[in-house]
């Protein structure tokens, strides 16, 4: 006890041996060594109000001056309180500690008791194998969580944030120089290195990978869990919140995922897990890599009813009538959580997280049906299959009924195996949605009606987002119409939107003439389709020149041709700008 008796004895509280590891004021030792004065005596709880007057002679009030040397004590983890309902120091007002009695914490008990708080790490040293690293990381994991409670104020009074802090920036360092030590490559490092994540990211893989490891209750599961143990400030939680929002790269890569669930005030909270073939890779780094999850593209290839379409756009990137974008903003706006607590809570919408849509795009060719298709499933970050309806007959003669259902069950049956959700998109689907035949005779006629039925009856079970494509709405039967909840028509561009498709479509790095105008160009009433194909067929004429130079006149040419052409345009996968 020799470290209590010299510091409670101490004429000089600045002289006593334990004084530095205060990392205090002279007048807060002063404080603190009359609590301790007191402890010993056999008083465990010192009155606020009258340690001050004890310790600080002056005129009238003017001792309440120094109660900011006491809030400050409380926040350096020297004293807690011990009035009633355990106020938190950095809660309350330095006025409200008058009336609230302190006592020795735990921490100054043991510095007193052994001298120092200083932490004695062991000899630095590489490590072994990726559990001892997974040890160290899980470690500093640990302490970032009691730092994100003390700041909650649900933390033992009697921790420092400040010597937690501390702690962190030894452990974090002491990782540094281990990892930097350690000859053969640690499997966990590797895999940050290759996905450049940043320290926050790096923590947040760490906390969940922790969650796998301990198998634990969800502790750091939760989003605003995850997000305290990044961020030492109201500003930072506002900002880190995009690391773990849709479009954040640890979701759009396939590293993480979350489930939303129902919280017991009625919200909707995420609950994140790491992916499962990250998991294997981390867990069992020295087993032979299996792939437990089939990407969806490479199981595509393997069948030949669907193509896989990879999204390049958004719905940003092209040109909409402003009905048509708001119409498809409010299809994306399901995947709001606020969106689907309502829906769900109006009865609208069951468990399932997902958008439910089932979609007719309507309108002439080549005014960027299919484009915008592509870019909605971009938009929402989903994959995309696309069958095209035309070739039904052709490719299952004699068997079309029964393959209409086939469809539907081998896009179900990839879905599966691939583990996603993806948007179905029937392209040129006029057959199967215009009018059934009324009584019917021709064999051509009942089987085309049987297809129908099958098809209005797998509409009907469908989940997820369904999209078909059709140049006319005036044939569509009344009984698929009522099917599908959205209807969007794709109106052929007016002069306005013909300009801004001629100034995105045009090749930058070309030459024009002078006086060229891209004015007189959008006087045309064509189509985005149109256009592109215009632009090409010139670009092609123009290359072979010596001056290859872009003219008025080489345009004018080539739409001549196209609006002369008594087909209507080329078939195209819309427009982008």
């Amino acid at each position: 006890m020799k470290y209590l008796i010299n510091f409670i004895e101490a004429k000089d509280v600045h002289k006593a041996s334990v004084y530095e590891h205060l990392k205090c004021t002279k007048e807060e030792a002063v404080l603190v060594q009359y609590v301790c004065r007191r402890y010993v005596k056999g008083v465990e709880e010192v009155p606020v109000l009258e340690m001050l007057q004890d310790n600080f002679s002056s005129q009238g009030y003017d001792y309440l001056k120094n109660l900011a040397l006491v809030k400050n004590l409380l926040d350096l983890g020297w004293v807690i309180q011990m009035s009633f309902g355990q106020m938190k120091a950095h809660e309350t007002s330095k006025l409200e500690l008058i009336n609230t009695s302190v006592t020795p914490s735990s921490s100054l008990l043991r510095l007193l008791e052994e001298g120092s708080l200083e932490i004695f790490l062991p000899e630095v040293k590489p490590y072994t194998d990726h559990l001892e690293y997974l040890q160290d990381q899980f470690d500093m994991v640990s302490l970032l969580y009691k730092i994100a409670t003390f700041k909650q104020g649900v933390a033992d009074n009697s921790l420092s944030i400040g010597r937690l802090k501390n702690k962190l920036t030894l452990l974090t360092t002491r990782i540094e120089e281990r990892v930097k030590m350690t000859k053969k490559p640690i499997d966990v490092e590797e895999f940050f290195k290759e996905k450049a994540f940043d320290i926050k990211e790096k923590r947040i893989f760490l906390a969940l990978l922790k969650e796998e490891y301990s198998g634990g209750e969800g502790q750091f599961r939760d989003m605003n869990t995850l997000i305290e143990l990044i961020s030492f400030d109201e500003y930072e939680k506002i900002k880190n919140r995009a690391l773990l929002e849709d479009g954040a790269k640890l979701i759009t890569e396939e590293i993480i995922d979350y489930e939303e669930i129902l919280n017991i005030y009625g919200g909707v909270s995420r609950s994140f897990y790491l992916q499962e073939a990250v998991m294997q890779r981390i867990i069992h780094p020295k087993k032979s890599k299996k792939v437990t999850k089939l990407k969806l593209d490479a199981l595509v290839q393997e069948q030949e009813i669907f193509e896989y379409l990879k999204p390049t756009t958004t719905l940003d990137d092209v040109v909409l009538h402003p009905k048509t974008r708001e119409t498809l903003q409010n299809v994306v706006k399901q995947v709001d959580k606020e969106v689907f607590k309502k829906l769900k809570e109006w009865g609208i919408k069951d468990k399932r997280k997902g958008i439910d849509a089932r979609i007719i795009f309507y309108g002439a060719a080549g005014t960027g049906k299919t484009m915008t298709a592509v870019s909605l499933a971009k938009t929402l970050k989903k994959p995309i299959l696309s069958f095209d309806c035309s070739k039904i007959l052709s490719m299952y003669v004699g068997e079309s009924e029964k393959n209409v259902r086939k469809i539907f069950d081998d896009f179900k049956e990839l879905s599966k195996k691939a583990k996603v959700e993806p948007i179905l998109l029937l392209n040129e689907a006029d057959q199967f949605l215009s009018s059934r035949s009324e009584g019917a005779g021709s064999s051509a006629d009942k089987m085309h009606n049987q297809m129908q039925n099958i098809f209005l009856e797998q509409i009907e079970k469908f989940e997820g987002i369904l999209i078909a494509t059709t140049n006319l709405l005036d044939n569509i039967d009344k009984a698929f119409s009522r099917r599908f909840n959205y209807k969007i028509e794709f109106k052929k561009p007016r002069k306005k939107q013909r300009l801004r498709l001629w100034q995105f479509m045009l090749p930058e790095k070309a030459d024009y003439e002078e006086g060229f105008d891209m004015l007189e160009l959008s006087k045309y009433e064509l189509t985005g389709g149109q256009i592109n194909l215009v632009i090409k067929n010139t670009a092609y004429k123009v290359a072979v020149r010596k001056e290859s130079v872009f003219s008025n006149s080489d345009f004018l040419e080539e739409i001549e041709k196209e609006l002369g052409s008594s087909f209507d345009g080329a078939k195209s996968m819309g427009f982008k700008v």
